[in-house]
């Protein structure tokens, strides 16, 4: 029967509404046993077995609050100043006469009303005004509490004194509990407050008590109640992977600074102090100045002018030092590789950087001003550029991509460049950054003799394609549905 998936305190409940019909929590409590918690609780469950209707009604009451309660007496801060005026007036006059705060309040609410203009620093009243609705509620309340109803005031009224603050509105929840039709059937077909045993134990079954017990019988067609393990957010889960894929190949994480000079961000890396991507439209300035590394502004400044002492004819014009210092949020980790370099110009060097860059972007469904970037470098003695193919191919790799390819490409600060590729089922190859090996202009002025082999890869990109998203934006939003449903790993 359906009263043997009762509870005690259901039953208890139960047998209470069937004498009175209809109660509160605290009423039931006060009737039996129970705690008012412990009555909420079995009453939504019986509601949830229609044995019990519950409904909660909401009433609100209003009340002067201290600062209503002085304008009541002493009148809105509007009417005050209408009333010392009798024509044109000097704002500042006024002031002296009530207060800055006073005036104000009411210059705007004498202007909302349409009681005075502003003009040149003067209030003119346009006419005498009656007495408003707001100062006829005003009058009718004090400090007790009575509903919209009892006051007789137009709930808009009302409404623009509490939003003045003018009013403090009390709300107050009544709950009651009603039994149900099926309700008073259960309750009247026998129901003992007895407890069902739900669990059979040793001790029941030698003594044989377990014949004169009730069981609670058990749904085993009800499906249980879905669990969310805590897990890590699958787009660190995937950064993490691309570290420890590099670790494991036996490079070095490094770290740099998110504010760089424009030494270090543009200028080291051979970038004409006159290129787009240094414009406001690319990169975020800062007013804040760096020092300069002392031991390479004269070489950075003989290759950007000059090329330096290699057979390079560098950009020409008047390399200026004062636009190098300053400062920028990294438009790219490859600053941080290249001062990594040059603090170790002794081969053999192979770090990595995984970390946030900043540029102007509009964002879009592909595009934020903020987004993550995978920097590398390799700096060893007769490194070539099949060495960087090979090192870039075992990572996608590792990063489950079977299809790898490179197409040749251009960078400002490699030469030769490529742009590595993987091939997904869905949308054919994909570009996922690009590599090539320092040009001679950006190694040679730091002291590194040796060939660099550098990579900068989009994370956030090569995420989207791992995760199934077409929404950059969709990483970064703290969105339980989607972080729940992702999966921890694909079989």
């Amino acid at each position: 029967m359906e009263n043997l998936n009762l509870t005690l305190n259901e039953k208890e409940v139960l047998l209470f509404l069937e004498k009175k019909g209809t109660a509160s929590p605290a009423d039931i409590a006060d009737g039996t046993s129970l705690k008012i918690e412990n009555a909420t609780q079995a009453s939504f469950l019986l509601e949830e077995k229609g044995l019990a209707e519950v409904k909660d009604e909401v009433s609100e009451k209003y009340h002067l609050s201290a600062e209503g309660t002085e304008y009541a007496e002493k009148g809105l801060p509007e009417r005050q100043v209408l009333n010392r005026i009798d024509g044109p007036t000097s704002i500042k006059d006024l002031q002296e006469m009530l207060s800055p705060g006073m005036v104000g309040i009411a210059t705007g609410w004498l202007k909302r009303k349409g009681w005075a203009s502003i003009e040149k620093g003067n209030i003119i009243p346009t006419a005498d005004v009656s007495e408003t609705a707001d100062e006829i509620a005003l009058a009718k309340l004090d400090e007790t509490a009575v509903s919209l109803e009892e006051t007789g005031i137009d709930q808009k009224v009302m409404k623009d004194l509490v939003k003045r603050k003018l009013v403090e509105k009390e709300e107050t929840k009544n709950r009651t509990i009603t039994i149900t039709d099926e309700g008073k059937k259960i309750a009247a077909s026998g129901l003992e407050l007895t407890e069902d045993v739900t669990q059979l134990t040793s001790r029941m079954l030698k003594s044989g008590e377990w014949k004169n017990k009730t069981f609670r019988p058990y749904n085993i067609d009800k499906p249980p109640k879905k669990i969310f393990a805590a897990k890590v957010h699958p787009y660190q889960r995937l950064i993490d992977q691309m570290r420890q894929i590099f670790l494991e190949m036996g490079f070095t994480e490094i770290k740099g600074d998110i504010i760089q000079s424009s030494f270090w961000n543009f200028d080291a890396l051979f970038q004409p102090q006159d290129h787009p991507a240094r414009e406001m439209q690319d990169t975020f300035h800062l007013e804040s100045r760096s020092q300069l590394p002392g031991e390479y502004v004269e070489t950075v400044c003989s290759m950007h002018e000059k090329g330096g002492d290699i057979e390079s004819r560098g950009w020409g014009g008047k390399w200026n030092s004062d636009v190098a210092k300053r400062n920028v949020l990294r438009t790219h980790t490859t600053s941080v590789s290249i001062k990594h370099l040059a603090d170790n110009p002794e081969p053999p060097v192979k770090a990595f950087c995984i970390d946030r860059a900043y540029r102007r972007e509009t964002i879009d469904p592909t595009h934020t001003p903020e987004f993550e970037q995978l920097e590398g470098v390799v700096m060893d003695r007769n490194m070539s550029f099949a060495n960087l193919l090979g090192c870039l191919k075992e990572f996608y790799h590792r990063m489950g991509f079977e299809n790898v390819r490179f197409r040749p490409g251009y960078f400002p600060y490699t030469e030769p460049s490529v742009e590595p590729e993987v091939y997904i089922e869905e949308l054919g190859w994909v570009e996922l950054g690009g590599a090539g090996i320092f040009r001679k202009e950006v190694t040679e002025p730091l002291g590194i003799k040796e060939p660099v082999l550098a990579w900068g890869l989009g994370v956030s990109r090569l995420a989207m394609l791992r995760l199934g998203l077409k929404d950059l934006r969709e990483l970064y939003q703290s969105d339980i549905e989607w972080l729940r449903k992702s999966p921890v790993c694909k079989l």
